[in-house]
Order: structure tokens, then C-alpha cells, then sequence
């Protein structure tokens, strides 16, 4: 019988959820204070781990400056997920910006705009006609 989850992704989705605690309680920078981690991929001999990561602001100099200060605390952020997983290997760190959430409440807005514009379309040509 094939395993439903291959032990990459439960050691991800674990790590994830680590992470998340950690950002939350243990990280004091203010700089940091809306951040979600949205993904953990980690690599087959569990040596690496890309923590994907959101932000609550759209700047994207706030959103660098946010990137590298996790980049610079990830050996801090790795010691305090060895101390809560027991693993024998602990992946090194490497925290990368989600792009997928801005990417798709752009394209709803798009979308959005593109429904409204038809709808004013539909109802000038209406009263045209009339």
C-alpha cells in the first residue's frame, strides 16, 4: 500500500507549523510582527528546508527588508525548532517571499474589474437599443 504523505512533506508541514509558533512568540523584531508562513519545502535528505513566507504590507522594500532580517535570524529561528521537533537532522534554513497570495488578489481584482466593465458595457448597449 503507497503512503498518502511522503515523510518530506509531514517533516514540512511540521516544520511549518514550528516556524509559525516561533515568528509568533520568540521573535521580537517589530519589523516582523504580520508575517504567515505559508509553505515548507523540504529538500529528500532533509538537509534544506525553503520557508516560503507572507507579509501583511505590499511594499516591496518593506517586504526585502523583511526577507533578509529572517535570512539573518534563521540560526536563531533553527536552534528553537531543533529544541521543539528532537529531530536528528535539523534542515538548514532559507526564508524566500510567497508571491502566490499577491499574484492571486491581483488576478481577483483583474477579474473583478473585467466583470464590472462588462456589466456597464451590457447596460449602455441596453439603453442603446431601447
Amino acid at each position: 500500500m503507497a503512503r498518502e504523505f511522503a515523510r518530506t512533506d509531514r517533516v514540512g508541514q511540521q516544520i511549518q507549523k514550528e516556524i509559525a509558533v516561533i515568528l509568533m512568540r520568540e521573535v521580537k523584531d517589530p519589523r516582523l510582527s504580520m508575517t504567515t508562513v505559508s509553505a515548507v519545502e523540504v529538500t529528500r535528505d532533509l538537509a534544506y528546508a525553503k520557508v516560503f513566507v507572507t507579509f501583511f504590507t505590499n511594499e516591496q522594500s518593506e517586504i526585502e527588508e523583511s526577507v533578509k532580517i529572517l535570512n539573518e535570524a534563521a540560526g536563531f529561528i533553527r536552534s528553537l525548532l531543533a529544541k521543539q521537533l528532537r529531530a536528528r537532522i535539523m534542515p538548514q534554513l532559507r526564508f524566500v517571499y510567497d508571491k502566490s497570495m499577491a499574484e492571486g488578489v491581483r488576478m481577483s481584482s483583474l477579474v473583478d474589474k473585467a466583470i464590472a466593465s462588462d456589466k456597464r458595457n451590457g447596460d449602455s448597449e441596453q439603453a442603446e437599443e431601447e
